[in-house]
């Protein structure tokens, strides 16, 4: 599921949008969560809430008040930097300032219908094949897009009716979907992940401190490490720290 912001200061722009995602998810079996935004003063607030970000705003320049590019600075300067920004416009003067704000398209109105699903399609495309940033998960009947920095744990749980249920434990909320804990600490070794136990992997930038044999994560979680694992987990954390403070977040 692609998260989504529509903001613009008219009703019926809005709602055109809307309605060309929706359609589109009909004819290319994509999942939008849509939500819509009436001024870039409101799409900055949900942001300065901390509530759950988007994948893809696209945004009206011309609004009264703060204008779309003056909203996607306020954003990114609230290091948002994942979100990907269409701008619609009716003039092409905002373009290079755009550019300051990391703009995936750049829209002239009026913007054709066809023009509008090709550059959501594609961004949709940019984001799957991203796969060191992203994962993408199903959870219930939605397929859920999450962002390899916001995921905290993956936790093996127990179901008396699901088989291989998994917990994903993100900054924003848990997801309970289905596979092997095995696969995802193999698919996720090379990306700052961990497996601290049989039936839990924790992501190391989320961790904040250790002690008696568990993990306490940022948000106030705490987890068990098998015993056969505590050396383990401390010298590859110790060495995530290095690589971090040396610059090289990579692991």
């Amino acid at each position: 599921m692609y998260r989504v912001a529509i903001c613009d200061d008219e009703v019926n722009q809005r709602e055109w949008i809307k309605s060309v995602m929706i359609a589109l998810s009909v004819k290319a079996d994509l999942d939008f969560e849509i939500e819509m935004f009436g001024s870039g003063e409101q799409l900055v607030s949900h942001y300065e809430r901390h509530e759950t970000p988007f994948h893809l705003l696209i945004l009206d320049i011309e609004m009264g008040g703060m204008n779309g590019i003056q909203a996607a600075r306020r954003i990114r300067g609230l290091n948002n930097l994942d979100e990907q920004i269409i701008f619609l416009t009716s003039y092409p003067d905002y373009m290079l300032e755009s550019f300051d704000v990391v703009t995936f398209h750049y829209l002239i109105k009026p913007v054709p219908t066809a023009v509008l699903e090709e550059k959501i399609l594609k961004l949709c495309q940019y984001v799957q094949a991203h796969d060191k940033k992203f994962l993408i998960i199903k959870s219930g009947y939605e397929d859920i897009v999450l962002k390899y920095d916001d995921l905290i744990s993956i936790e093996a749980a127990k179901s008396l009716t699901i088989k291989s249920k998994l917990r994903f434990t993100t900054v924003h909320q848990t997801y309970d979907s289905k596979g092997i804990i095995a696969d995802f600490a193999a698919a996720l070794q090379d990306h700052h992940f961990l497996q601290i136990h049989r039936s839990i992997i924790i992501n190391l930038i989320h961790v904040r401190k250790f002690a008696s044999g568990v993990v306490l994560m940022v948000n106030g979680l705490e987890l068990p490490i098998g015993r056969s694992k505590v050396k383990e987990v401390k010298d590859r954390y110790t060495k995530f720290r290095i690589k971090k403070v040396d610059g090289d977040e990579s692991d």
